[in-house]
């Protein structure tokens, strides 16, 4: 499985692991959505800790996540994007969302 969800008390944690894209996206965005939908937390905390290759499909799962969480009344927090993929986020103009945290731990970014 490539995503793990964790719920914890009106909150949502999507592990990601492996390699992000456009098939694998699309299984992600769906299992997701679904447990969103489901649990509607107040926070999607997604982890990228266990992505080893993303490509623009990561960054449409993350802008897509952040759409549903808006319209659920939530928001998102992205964790841990790998030192190898950051420079992709940033082009893309997602860092003006300010939805990424330095810190690898949900605790670490909380408002």
């Amino acid at each position: 499985m490539d995503v793990k969800i964790i719920t914890d008390h009106g909150e949502m944690t999507a592990k990601l692991y492996g390699e992000i894209d456009h098939h694998r996206a699309r299984e992600m965005r769906e299992m997701i959505d679904s447990a969103a939908e489901r649990n509607k937390p107040s926070i999607l905390y997604l982890d990228f800790g266990g992505v080893t290759f993303m490509d623009s499909s990561g960054i449409g799962l993350i802008m897509g996540r952040y759409r549903t969480m808006n319209l659920l009344g939530g928001e998102v927090r992205v964790l841990n994007i790998p030192k190898s993929m950051e420079r992709m986020v940033e082009l893309s103009g997602l860092s003006a969302l300010n939805l990424f945290a330095k810190g690898s731990e949900k605790n670490e970014v909380k408002k």
